[in-house]
């Protein structure tokens, strides 16, 4: 069986070059020797010519590093573009793209070091610096970063130390909508053929809305169509019903939220419930999402509602048994995004 070196690492290939030769030194058959090793019958006479050479010796041998092509971009330089790209916009730097591509990284480098680098150069660049391509997430421009913070180190903290002081619970609220023919996740199928899933062509739609705890405490409520100021009003008499603690409740800025209607049965619940508003487009500072997330990733959306069922009812059997789970619930508080809630 023939052996290609090539498969072979340097320190492998010098060892057998030395032992190979120092074999027909003491005596053996040259074509005898390369032929053990599985290498080509002529390899083994340029090593004996490589090592008859006067003043060289075995050392001719020995494996040498490869020099490669020479480095573009200092140590330094490299690890300012990592810099640059990790969690920038190209577009802070009076680039016109929003997203990081190869050549705009090496238009970035043109400009900033005057190097050109071809757009392979660029890639393994960006490996070397474990930056690979992704799908990012969107976040909507009118995100105010400080008041997210503020939210994290100072607003929430208040709202949870008033709320131990009054004995009462800080719940965390959402809302969502179910379509039975809304398809979630992805499936297997043969490339270039996409799959077809079934669904009933039936179009059953429900909303639902709900307030997580984290202690593990769970409501929820289904409804039809969009949530109105008297829809959001007749959750919350239904969910502050037979309440004995105050609640703190912490929802979005859902224009139904913030209505004349809704601060007035605030007012008239005489300081059993009140509302706080999350930061405008901060939706991952509410554990309630990750609620929502799970349901429609393990619910209907895997298990397409068969003949005669009714997706009002899976939804609340789901709902239910989440109800059910309060170790489920404390656990969409550890995520990440959520960290800063405290247990009060």
């Amino acid at each position: 069986m023939k052996r290609d070196g090539r498969t072979l690492d340097h320190a492998t290939l010098e060892t057998i070059r030395l032992m190979a030769v120092e074999r027909v030194l003491e005596g053996e058959v040259a074509s005898a020797v390369i032929t053990s090793y599985g290498f080509n019958r002529t390899t083994i006479y340029k090593w004996l010519t490589a090592a008859a050479k006067p003043g060289v010796g075995l050392r001719a041998l020995q494996a040498r590093p490869a020099p490669g092509r020479p480095r573009r971009l200092t140590p330094g330089q490299e690890r300012q573009v990592f810099h640059w790209i990790n969690g920038k916009d190209p577009r802070q730097y009076g680039l016109d793209f929003g997203l990081w591509t190869r050549s705009v990284v090496a238009d970035l480098i043109a400009r900033k070091f005057g190097i050109t680098l071809g757009l392979t150069a660029v890639g393994e660049l960006l490996a070397k610096l474990n930056l690979t391509p992704q799908k990012p997430l969107q976040r909507a421009y009118q995100r105010d970063p400080e008041a997210i913070e503020r939210w994290r180190r100072e607003t929430y903290p208040t709202i949870a130390q008033q709320a131990k002081a009054e004995g009462g619970e800080v719940f965390f609220w959402d809302e969502s909508g179910f379509r039975a023919d809304a398809v979630h996740g992805r499936t297997w199928g043969l490339k270039g053929q996409t799959p077809v899933v079934d669904r009933p062509g039936q179009r059953q739609s429900i909303s639902a809305a709900s307030a997580v705890n984290a202690k593990g405490g769970f409501w929820y409520c289904t409804y039809q169509g969009g949530l109105t100021a008297e829809m959001f009003v007749g959750l919350l008499r239904r969910m502050m019903r037979h309440r004995a603690k105050p609640v703190h409740l912490v929802v979005d800025g859902l224009p139904a939220h913030k209505t004349k209607l809704v601060k007035d049965y605030v007012l008239s619940a005489k300081g059993r419930l009140t509302l706080h508003f999350l930061p405008g487009y901060a939706p991952e500072l509410n554990p309630d999402e990750l609620v929502w997330s799970y349901v429609k990733r393990t619910g209907v959306a895997r298990t397409p509602l068969h003949k005669g069922e009714r997706l009002k009812d899976k939804i609340e059997a789901q709902l239910a048994s989440i109800k059910n789970a309060p170790r489920l619930v404390r656990s969409f508080f550890r995520a990440p995004t959520v960290a800063y809630i405290t247990d009060c």
